[in-house]
């Protein structure tokens, strides 16, 4: 009989990609999260309701699995959500945590995030050992996320058996929000960004983050923690690919970055009132002019972990985005 693997965030981006990964190794899955989506239909899963804030809900959707993957989170890009991100980013890490422990779970993999970790000095790539974001001069989300990776440990000092993993900026295919990125992309392939930013990211695959994280999940010693990271690309060299993909021009205007973070709070200002997500603001201009060396030499060396090609990753969301 398949032991069970339970999932929180089931429904999101990264967990509609992991539970159809973990159905393909023929392995039972318990899908935890708030709601049921489409992300999931038609899939041979237990779909359990679960807010990872309810400690006592979530100890009983837990009991009995052999392994928990822990993605739930909220993602937010604006700098007044504090206590939303630590209701849900670490005392919903802490619930995990105790839940694990009261019920003999045998390993957790915890999703943190490239965010949590500092990322200054510029010039020096971030890898493992770059210290946990701590100062308020960070945006709230990345606090969070940095304090959800100190719960983790504590638990690991308790006896937990886990392991943490530190996606960078995700996207492809089963993006059924969209994530932020994924309305990007959407809006440069429907004519609706009129404005670019100078700026980039560090983009990873969806398919190649949930990889690195089974891998994690059957290879990594207790407390490891693994950079599942990709390739850098500037937000210019992301519009022009999605033009030669598709055939849409890309947009003529490049913002440089001091005008694009004068206009930050009026845009998000504005999109806030029209009852939309804002793309540019503060948080996500500074992530845009974060470093851009970031290594995933040792998720290579210790998992066997790779990141395929960005424009390839790019061509399957779009196909995915069309046809999906």
């Amino acid at each position: 009989m398949a032991m069970t693997v339970a999932v929180t965030g089931a429904t999101g981006h990264v967990g509609a990609n992991l539970v159809r990964a973990l159905l393909a190794q023929g392995r039972s899955v318990r899908a935890l999260d708030l709601q049921d989506g489409q992300a999931l239909d038609g899939l041979d899963v237990e779909l359990i309701e679960v807010d990872v804030r309810d400690p006592d809900v979530l100890r009983r959707a837990v009991d009995g699995a052999e392994v928990v993957y822990h993605l739930a989170s909220h993602i937010s890009l604006l700098m007044n959500e504090w206590p939303l991100l630590q209701s849900i980013n670490v005392i919903g890490v802490r619930n995990v945590v105790d839940a694990c422990l009261s019920c003999g779970v045998r390993r957790l993999v915890h999703f943190s995030s490239i965010h949590a970790l500092t990322q200054e000095p510029l010039h020096v790539p971030i890898d493992e050992s770059r210290p946990l974001v701590e100062s308020r001069r960070y945006p709230p989300y990345d606090r969070s996320k940095a304090a959800g990776e100190r719960e983790v440990c504590k638990g690991i000092e308790r006896g937990l058996n886990a392991v943490i993993v530190n996606p960078t900026g995700i996207l492809g295919p089963h993006d059924y929000g969209p994530s932020h990125f994924g309305e990007a992309l959407l809006g440069l392939a429907h004519r609706r960004l009129p404005v670019l930013v100078a700026g980039g990211f560090d983009w990873v695959d969806v398919r190649d983050v949930v990889d690195g994280a089974i891998r994690a999940e059957e290879r990594a010693p207790s407390g490891a923690k693994y950079i599942l990271s990709g390739q850098w690309v500037s937000m210019r060299d992301v519009a022009a690919m999605v033009a030669e993909i598709t055939g849409v021009p890309p947009p003529r205007f490049l913002c440089p970055m001091w005008l694009a973070r004068v206009s930050a709070p009026l845009a998000t200002g504005l999109a806030r009132l029209r009852g939309k997500r804002p793309l540019y603001s503060g948080v996500s201009l500074s992530a845009l002019r974060g470093n851009r060396n970031i290594s995933h030499d040792r998720a290579s060396r210790e998992l066997d972990y790779h990141a395929r090609p960005f424009r390839q990753t790019l061509v399957d969301t779009l196909r995915w985005f069309e046809c999906g």
